[in-house]
């Protein structure tokens, strides 16, 4: 398979090539990458309160790091998980899509909450590593910067982010490979000046610390909350399997992992005479550079953060446009700024993206309180995965013993963590709660909410009403509506057609033509499939046509029929000039309209409770999405939009009475 990405880079992701390695750097590791401005940080101060702060404690939590990195990142991720591939894609909504045909229905929840999950990590990271990189500017000796300067930067870098999306990134996104490149020697170098004062850090490579330290500390958990921070970026390191390739991606994790490895124990080296500097503001990260480093330090830090921000933008709107095709999420319109299909760029996810970024940053106004919401986030995503994952290795019919190890063992790290992270929940953790559940909420209430309306949808066969629709195209006394007519379908059986299509042709407003296109979507499980297929249902006059389409493929519906015309015209199915003379005459091509059907009203009595709230919800979600002529592509001049009431169930099963004595009384 080849790709094309943000950087204009086009290679067959399916081998191992330098240019692979160079943009999996680039796009991949970009949240990972940065962990190491916050991470150290956050573990010295977790452990504050409850003990003294001691070569022991800080030998145990680098301990965490390196086999959180390990056994997370390496294992469960580089090792497994990318092996988990939907035709070379990755991500929890492609994993999903494996395994989806299951018998466990309840799937879908597991989908959902993880995807949510990571939108809402697609808010935090950007606010989070922005403002950590330019937090660096109050290390530099005589600048005393408060924080509303460093809010203000923050914010401006944010919009100018958000922004340039609409440009597409593909002449920045050519250096986001060699810029990372850099980012990574620097901390590797920086570690390793650092490691050479105290090498006995080196013992921290020895998993008992680790053990030792979460078994005898009073407040396991805060530190363990801190420790996960390491790995936050694991998940989009799935997710980017099909942008860079599981063989790119696990050659350019070996060197990213020393490298991160390295900068962690030179800030612990730092850290054994320096620890109480942390307490006064001082970031361990920062804290170890000489002072002429760290204005570099901060520039090239403020790159790598709006580089990870990239990345995780790109991925929100990889994971929207994955929900549209599960039907997790209305159509959306998808643009391609830079005419490549690495550059998606969704108008209105941008914007909603954007305002809830600007809020978490002046809601919180530091790092520091940003991190109980970074980490809860992921851990809830990564938890789903699991989950997943192992449905698929049970799918793939894997040793029954691997799996249950693989379920043991990740499950309890991963619950341990999510309990961790938690107990933060007022801390900062709540404001990942909401994010991800308005979005779960969203997808739950669309999903199932088109369901519920499939019930009121009553389907017909076709093949019934040929007869009436060629006896339609034939009477000249009905107006003309169109030469080439298309309904869009969702009817799942290629023999069933809506009531509400019939409807429309011949009672709504009879409409003659003198060719009827029933359109249908077919969401296929393989990402990539493009394909159409046309049944016949009525030579000359009447056409079925199927739009194979995978997850990774638009609804560009307006495009996708236009060449289907144009192929049935070059073959002599139809004409490929107007029925009218005046216009034949002058080669025109024959017209074409586009008929949407809208259900638009349910009656109450009919519906419980739960459903009532699912379709209210779901009324609210549609106004998010674009309207379907525009998902679709298609031009507002030649679509109408017809509502009707779905009102397919009987209302009343006892007939009203004509009163014989009233009839006509005044």
């Amino acid at each position: 398979m080849s790709d094309v990405l943000a950087g204009g880079h086009h290679f067959d992701t399916k081998k191992l090539s330098i240019i692979g390695v160079l943009v999996s750097l680039g796009i991949v590791f970009g949240d990972i990458g940065t962990s190491p401005l916050y991470v150290m940080s956050a573990i010295i101060k977790a452990g504050k309160e409850t003990q003294m702060i001691s070569e022991e404690y800080i030998e145990g939590a680098l301990s965490c790091v390196i086999w959180t990195l390990t056994l997370q990142t390496t294992i469960k991720y580089v090792l497994i998980s990318l092996r988990a591939d939907n035709k070379g894609e990755g991500g929890i909504l492609a994993l999903f899509s494996l395994v989806k045909k299951m018998r466990r229905r309840w799937l879908y929840l597991i989908a959902i909450v993880g995807a949510s999950a990571l939108v809402a990590d697609g808010v935090i990271t950007p606010s989070l590593t922005v403002m950590a990189s330019i937090e660096g500017l109050k290390q530099i000796k005589g600048i005393e910067l408060g924080i509303k300067p460093i809010l203000a930067i923050t914010a401006i870098i944010l919009v100018v982010i958000f922004v340039v999306q609409q440009f597409g990134t593909s002449f920045i996104g050519k250096f986001f490979g060699p810029v990372m490149v850099i980012w990574f020697l620097f901390l590797g170098i920086m570690g390793l000046i650092n490691l050479q004062y105290h090498p006995e850090i080196l013992k921290s490579f020895n998993p008992y610390y680790a053990y030792k330290l979460i078994v005898n500390s009073p407040d396991a958990l805060w530190i363990l909350g801190a420790v996960f921070l390491c790995t936050t970026g694991a998940e989009a390191l799935y997710s980017d399997l099909g942008h860079c390739g599981a063989k790119n991606i696990r050659v350019s994790w070996f060197f990213v992992k020393t490298m991160l490895i390295l900068n962690y124990l030179g800030q612990g080296s730092w850290l054994l005479k320096n620890y109480e500097m942390v307490f006064t503001g001082t970031n361990p990260f920062f804290g170890m550079l000489p002072q002429f480093l760290i204005i570099p330090a901060v520039i090239l830090a403020t790159a790598a953060a709006i580089i990870a921000s990239q990345a995780l933008i790109t991925g929100s709107f990889t994971i929207f446009s994955e929900a549209m095709s599960l039907n997790f999420w209305p159509f959306q319109q998808i643009e391609y700024p830079s005419g490549l299909k690495g550059q998606m760029y969704i108008p209105r996810i941008n914007w909603g993206l954007l305002i809830m970024c600007l809020v978490v940053v002046f809601y919180f106004k530091e790092s520091v309180h940003m991190e109980a919401a970074y980490g809860l986030s992921i851990t809830v995503t990564m938890l789903m995965t699991s989950i997943l994952i192992v449905f698929w290795l049970w799918r793939n019919r894997v040793n029954k013993i691997f799996i249950v190890i693989f379920a043991m063992v990740y499950f309890a790290i991963e619950l341990g963590f999510f309990s961790a992270n938690i107990i933060k929940f007022f801390e900062g953790g709540w404001i990942t709660v909401v994010l991800a559940g308005f979005v779960a909420v969203c997808m739950y209430a669309w999903y199932n909410g088109r369901m519920i309306k499939q019930n009121f949808i009553k389907f017909v066969k076709l093949k019934d009403y040929v007869s009436t629709i060629k006896d339609i195209k034939l009477d000249e006394s009905i107006p003309k509506y169109a030469t080439n007519l298309a309904f869009l379908s969702r009817a799942k059986r290629d023999d069933e057609v809506e009531s509400k299509i019939i409807y429309s042709i011949m009672r709504s407003q009879p409409k003659r033509a003198d060719h009827y296109f029933i359109l249908n979507i077919i969401n296929q499980e393989d990402p990539f499939t493009f394909k159409y297929s046309i049944d016949e249902v009525m030579p000359g006059t009447i056409y079925k046509i199927n739009f194979l389409l995978g997850f990774k493929k638009d609804r560009k519906i307006n495009d996708y029929f236009n060449q289907v015309l144009a192929d049935m015209m070059q073959d002599g199915t139809i004409p490929d000039r107007s029925s009218h003379p005046s216009l034949r005459s002058h080669n025109v091509p024959p017209d074409l309209k586009y008929v949407i059907i809208d259900n638009v009203y349910i009656n109450d009595f009919l519906l419980s409770v739960k459903e009532k709230i699912t379709l209210s919800i779901y009324n609210f979600v549609k106004y998010i999405g674009s309207s379907d002529f525009k998902a679709y592509g298609l031009a507002p001049h030649n679509v109408l939009v017809e509502s009707v009431p779905l009102m397919y169930n009987p209302i009343r099963e006892e007939k009203i009475v004509l009163d014989e004595f009233r009839r006509y009384d005044s």
